[in-house]
């Protein structure tokens, strides 16, 4: 007879890379279940998006059949848990806030920004955007859902905003709440303000990621993010090009400035190069090339992918249909990986900072 520590022993020889431990110590293996041969448990994996999935389940399998003989009949249901900020986010609900910013404006933050949140949401991660560009919000429109409004709601005695939900997504956005030919000429105390009641008077209800669209550069809105929104880390996004690289660099000494000290999940190169649609194999390098990636090892950022420049991705974000809804697509697989990277590093910095408390 096959017992339940049996198991456990074997799977306790099967590591999870990134979080230095083995599944059994981590307390990732659930619901043993044991018929003759006939072995089903459960793997809680710290992230949907996990790209080391198929690797540990068949590490597990392995293991079983190693230790316990080639004739098991082995069922491995593969499930995840969202690990939330060990700095605890004050919004309730949201596990983790995370920070999109550039130094520079026209680097595609914002389209970053949709792309990632979708393709997180794909994975079965449940998604959020907060466009906090209070002066030129664009996130309605990459995603389809200009003109909406928000309704408000009565919960537990206090009335919130309901955010509008778009491909698996819920977002707020200044452009929800301002006529679209209308400019929002307000100085930045304001502007500080409305960024807060986009947290604490929205009903995001549960959420594994918060994305924070930031406007680009240092400015107010920046700051107030930072004291107030306790955040789970940032990520930076830049182009080759050595102008946006030079602000990228203001954009990363910033979050890491003593007073603020918000960790850098990783750096994303976008318009890595160009490829038309007629020649899907070429790639023209217009903005330079590898700067992202030079930028990133120089300050010892993980470097989470590169996008390249392509016409779908742009007609994507103007029609309202993210390219990263499309799989089989080169973009689209793109930000799947970047996205897969990025919820890694959250889960590894997620469990460093709880040995560390």
């Amino acid at each position: 007879m096959i017992t339940k520590e049996q198991v456990l022993q074997a799977l306790s020889t099967v590591p999870e890379p990134d979080l230095k431990g083995d599944l059994v110590s981590l307390n990732m293996i659930r619901d043993v279940e044991i018929e003759g041969k006939q072995i089903r448990f459960t793997v809680v994996l710290t992230t949907p998006a996990c790209p080391l999935k198929e690797k540990i389940k068949n590490d597990c399998e392995e293991a079983l059949r190693r230790h316990l003989g080639d004739d098991l009949n082995i069922d491995i249901h593969m499930t995840a848990e969202v690990a939330p900020s060990a700095k605890a986010p004050l919004i309730q609900g949201v596990k983790n806030v995370i920070a999109i910013a550039s130094g520079k404006g026209g680097v595609g933050k914002s389209t970053v920004t949709v792309n990632l949140a979708v393709a997180l949401a794909k994975t079965g991660a449940r998604v959020g955007i907060v466009d906090a560009d209070i002066f030129g919000p664009s996130i309605p429109t990459m995603l389809g859902v200009e003109g909406e409004h928000p309704p408000v709601q009565d919960i537990d005695g206090k009335q919130y905003i309901i955010p509008v939900q778009a491909h698996g997504v819920k977002v707020i956005s200044m452009g929800f709440l301002a006529p679209e030919e209308s400019a929002i000429v307000w100085r930045g105390p304001m502007a500080s303000k409305a960024l807060i009641q986009f947290f604490g008077d929205v009903y995001w209800d549960e959420l594994d990621y918060l994305l924070v669209d930031l406007p680009p550069g240092t400015s107010d809105i920046h700051l107030t993010l930072v004291q107030a929104i306790p955040l789970s880390g940032a990520v930076v996004v830049t182009t080759p090009q050595k102008v946006a690289l030079a602000d990228a660099i203001k954009a990363i000494a910033m979050f890491r400035q003593p007073q603020i000290q918000v960790p850098l999940l990783g750096l994303i190169e976008n318009m890595a190069y160009f490829t038309p649609a007629e020649l899907p194999a070429n790639k023209y390098y217009i903005f330079g090339k590898d700067g992202g990636k030079v930028l990133a090892e120089r300050f010892d950022i993980p470097f989470l992918g590169e996008v390249p420049l392509v016409q779908a991705l742009r007609e994507g974000g103007d029609v309202g249909t993210p390219i990263a809804i499309e799989e089989e697509h080169p973009v689209g697989k793109a930000f799947a990986a970047i996205a897969a990277s990025l919820a890694q590093q959250l889960a590894v910095r997620n469990a460093q900072a709880e040995t560390t408390v």
